[in-house]
């Protein structure tokens, strides 16, 4: 499972807790903020806090914490493939 990693939008500082299946805890000021997954390539949903089911209103915080969190592991996917060619002898 992916580590725990920090993320900055609009200059607003998120930690952000990998659960799996595309969804992620995020933290605020070091309190638990939400909850979120992704929907579709841009769209991410925020769960509700009491039944963890997604909310289908449009949320323009949410889907810019989600496009910071699928920017960090496209970056994070290419790191590891860079550090599999660093191994192999040629």
């Amino acid at each position: 499972m992916q580590q725990p990693f920090d993320i900055i939008v609009a200059n607003t500082h998120y930690a952000v807790f990998p659960e799996g299946n595309d969804t992620y805890v995020i933290y605020k000021g070091g309190k638990e903020y939400m909850q979120i997954q992704k929907d579709e390539e841009n769209q991410w949903l925020k769960l509700d806090d009491e039944t963890a089911l997604p909310q289908f209103e449009p949320n323009e915080e949410v889907n810019l914490i989600g496009k910071e969190i699928s920017e960090y592991k496209e970056e994070e996917e290419e790191e590891e493939d860079e550090d599999l060619f660093d191994d192999e002898e040629y």
